[in-house]
């Protein structure tokens, strides 16, 4: 069983978006699973550029965008994927740009529009969402957060099959908070990641084995 993860995040190593999804990887290569990690910002892409030839009629193929750029060839990946995780910060209110430009093109070549019930994805393959952000639990519902990752979700699961979102909140964003500006003490910050953010990949690991059970 394959497994592909995207990191939508512009950081890698002992970041959270990038933890976390490494312990996700984790959980899934203790279940069995072969595992491939994918750094959308090290890749020169673009988002959708409408131009609809993945909607014409007379196509060559289904499913396929047109569009020839370092995404081409993970496009060609995801085709023969057992299942997907993808992973990204929330910049703004919504997903990395990155992440936004690859859930274009990942899935607008799939959208039926004869029919949106059926997408043009040949298989079912479930799928995991991981986001991290900055915002505390209890500001998510005030900042309509819950709405925006429900949107991508479920896009996610009509196109593939299934999707299931995992989040963590209150991140650490800076190694040394005396040096910019923030909305919480370097010491508060590293008190809440000591109590919650283990529980956080520990989440991200049960996906991991989810995905692939």
């Amino acid at each position: 069983m394959k497994i592909l993860a995207f990191n939508g995040s512009p950081r890698k190593g002992k970041w959270n978006t990038s933890t976390m999804l490494e312990q996700a990887l984790d959980g899934a290569r203790s279940a069995g699973a072969e595992t491939e990690l994918i750094n959308l910002y090290q890749l020169d892409f673009k988002g959708c550029a409408s131009c609809f030839a993945c909607k014409c009629k007379d196509r060559d193929e289904i499913g396929v965008c047109a569009l020839r750029d370092d995404l081409q060839p993970v496009l060609e990946k995801v085709r023969s994927a057992d299942a997907l995780l993808l992973g990204t910060p929330v910049y703004y209110g919504t997903e990395s740009s990155a992440m936004r430009a690859f859930l274009e093109r990942l899935q607008y070549p799939y959208l039926n529009y004869e029919d949106f019930s059926k997408s043009h994805f040949p298989r079912k393959v479930r799928t995991g969402l991981i986001y991290t952000m900055n915002v505390r639990e209890d500001q998510l519902d005030a900042m309509g957060y819950p709405a925006v990752f429900e949107r991508t979700r479920s896009y996610l699961a009509m196109h593939f099959g299934s999707c299931e979102l995992v989040l963590a909140n209150n991140t650490t964003q800076y190694p040394d908070y005396g040096k910019y500006e923030a909305n919480a003490s370097g010491e508060d910050k590293a008190r809440y990641r000591e109590e919650y953010f283990g529980g956080d990949c520990r989440r991200a690991r049960e996906l991991g084995i989810r995905l692939v059970s």
